[in-house]
């Protein structure tokens, strides 16, 4: 059984490493270098009030998180946040991820947040399939924005907006 709720500090060993894990081994971040604890504490206690971090686990593990984030620091855009999300590769596929997002949604509508931005690298369709199934729409695609791996990457950009 896959349990949705709020990260706790206790939980943030887990996130750095499945975030450590992506970073190292995916195109799901642009981040190249691991982060560092205290670079992740900084990023813990950043996200408060209407930007909140989930995490699922199962049988007390944590096995993937997700986070809204402040889409821009300008105050025009504080009803926008942006969507963040990760799994520990053994439990992808399973649904985690269709959950944590939902479960993200219904963060961001009790916060008042009007916006929810996704930005999903090329090729990862996992994270583009489970943005449309939770009703995000295609916006755009940014060319050739990021470099990972010795490859310049295209990024995919979803939207959704609560009416």
């Amino acid at each position: 059984m896959i349990n949705i709720r709020k990260a706790t500090l206790q939980d943030l060993e887990a996130i750095t490493a499945i975030y450590n894990d992506a970073i190292i081994n995916t195109v799901a971040t642009f981040d190249t270098e691991p982060k560092s604890s205290e670079e992740q504490l900084t990023w813990f206690n950043d996200h408060h009030d209407k930007y909140k971090i989930l995490v699922a686990e199962i049988e007390g593990k944590v096995v993937g998180w997700a986070s809204l984030s402040k889409w821009s620091d300008r105050c025009a855009y504080a009803d926008t946040a942006e969507c963040s999300l990760y799994i520990e590769k053994a439990h992808r596929s399973r649904g985690i991820g269709r959950k944590l997002v939902a479960g993200l949604m219904d963060q961001a509508r009790m916060s008042g947040l009007h916006t929810l931005i996704v930005r999903i690298a090329e090729g990862n369709n996992a994270s583009i399939h489970i943005c449309e199934s939770c009703g995000f729409r295609h916006i755009g695609v940014m060319k050739e924005v990021g470099r990972k791996f010795g490859k310049l990457q295209d990024v995919h950009l979803m939207q959704i907006i609560f009416k």
